[in-house]
């Protein structure tokens, strides 16, 4: 778990928005992985879950977060299990079709999912939430890169230990991936990085990807 920060509270946010983060969840609920959760084994949706950290992080990064980033980030999986990642090459550029699709399917869902919240389907919210979801001006945009910053935390906090120790995946691979993620954050993500509260064997790994490299 990370160490603790403050605040760790969003800001409020509008009735349209809070709905929209209401369908959303309610989406992530029909996820069929479940996990171990507060009801008992295998009784929380992994989606639901992963969203929940989603928005703890992003509380811990952009206190301030605005209306629309908020929701992005809790639409960040949206109905992931209905595009896995097996119906893609097992490679590189695989993986990167299958996070393209991933983000466009999403964006499009996600918007036709809220458009009834908001005055008109071409509301400029809409757009920008999908915008979001979609992490368009990766490079430019701080919202976006907000977003790819905690999508990288969640990674590292609630997921690398489970991911670094399946079978296929190589120490050499694991440290590959490792340094891309630290690549694709900002100093905000990388200073949270920093702070959390790894395992030894994740402190290592993380270790060696910052190595300088030949």
């Amino acid at each position: 778990m990370p160490q603790q920060q403050a605040p760790t509270e969003l800001p409020s946010v509008p009735e349209p928005y809070l709905q929209a983060i209401k369908l959303i969840d309610e989406a992530h609920a029909q996820d069929p992985n479940l996990i171990d959760g507060p009801e008992g084994p295998k009784t929380l949706p992994y989606e639901l879950h992963y969203a929940r950290e989603m928005s703890r992080w992003l509380a811990l990064h952009s206190p301030d977060a605005t209306e629309a980033l908020q929701v992005a980030c809790r639409a960040q999986h949206f109905r992931r299990w209905e595009l896995p990642r097996s119906s893609f090459p097992m490679t590189r550029p695989g993986y990167l079709l299958w996070r393209s699709k991933q983000k466009s399917q999403a964006a499009t869902q996600v918007s036709s999912l809220i458009a009834p919240l908001f005055p008109s389907p071409s509301d400029p919210a809409i757009a920008r939430i999908a915008a979001l979801i979609r992490k368009e001006n990766l490079t430019s945009d701080p919202e976006a890169q907000a977003l790819e910053d905690v999508a990288c935390l969640v990674f590292l906090d609630d997921q690398f230990d489970e991911f670094e120790g399946r079978p296929e995946i190589d120490e050499e691979k694991v440290v590959g991936i490792l340094r891309r993620t630290w690549g694709k954050m900002g100093e905000r993500g990388k200073e949270l990085a920093l702070g959390m509260d790894l395992s030894e064997r994740a402190k290592t790994l993380i270790g060696k990807a910052l190595e300088p490299t030949p």
